[in-house]
């Protein structure tokens, strides 16, 4: 299982930007992707941005041009940039990791299962 520890959150006006940080630890031999998912108050869980092994990314397309997500060098740490926040942004940021067995609350994202999880940061924008 693999471990993950998210930090950076906080509040901002609208305009303004976050840098969100995910530390992964533990068995990640079989860790492909890490992903970033939020969670607005109401709604469901949903898939920001993924990035692999390889450097690959993926971003939701509603998203990309304000979100870009990057792993530092010695891939320990997911960041995810957040430009030109919105109030619709508001939510809980959760990082998460590629798993090869379905757990509970995991979530498919852009083709990829992520099924371990941090516990998330809350991340505020007013209008």
């Amino acid at each position: 299982q693999v471990q993950l520890v998210e930090s950076g959150g906080g509040s901002v006006q609208a305009g303004g930007s976050l840098r969100l940080s995910c530390v992964y630890s533990g068995y990640t031999n079989n860790v492909r992707w890490l992903g970033w998912f939020r969670q607005a108050p109401g709604k469901e869980r949903e898939g920001v941005a993924g990035i692999n092994t390889y450097g690959g990314t993926y971003v939701t397309p509603s998203l990309k041009g304000r979100f870009t997500i990057s792993q530092d060098n010695a891939e320990t740490t997911v960041f995810l940039q957040m430009n030109s926040l919105k109030p619709e942004d508001t939510g809980t940021y959760s990082c998460a990791a590629e798993t090869t067995r379905e757990k509970d609350g995991g979530r498919w994202y852009a083709g990829v299962y992520f099924g371990d999880w941090g516990q998330g940061t809350q991340v505020t924008v007013s209008s």
